[in-house]
């Protein structure tokens, strides 16, 4: 299986994608900021489950690299924390990405808990 076929994977991917789209709408004084923030932190819990899953021959560096993931997934939550009350997006754009973040997240720690389902020898 390629990593790519991970449901987890493709949720994350999608999100970031959305999040992309959705910043392009952020004031130009937020570029450097939130903006640049929020794309980088959602981008890498995509990286961060591909990373894992190349290193699955190892178990500990497995579950490190999606450890790293469900923080950069909940970093993204705090981003998009920060654009709701900073009005750049309002409630109920936030309560859809918020359900997405929290969906990755159990799935992530669905895989942390369960490795030798995606292919680690224990």
């Amino acid at each position: 299986m390629d990593f790519k076929e991970l449901l987890a994977y493709q949720k994350s991917f999608e999100l970031a994608m959305q999040i992309f789209d959705l910043s392009k709408t952020f004031p130009k004084e937020e570029k450097y900021s939130l903006t640049d923030q929020i794309r980088r932190s959602s981008r890498s819990v995509s990286a961060n489950i591909a990373e894992s899953y190349r290193k699955r021959r190892y178990v500990n560096h497995f579950i490190s690299k999606l450890t790293d993931s469900d923080a950069e997934n909940s970093e993204t939550n705090v981003w998009l924390e920060f654009s709701l009350r900073c009005d750049y997006i309002n409630q109920k754009t936030f309560n859809e990405l918020n359900v997405k973040t929290r969906e990755i997240g159990k799935l992530i720690n669905y895989m942390i808990k369960n490795p030798e389902k995606f292919g680690c020898s224990i």
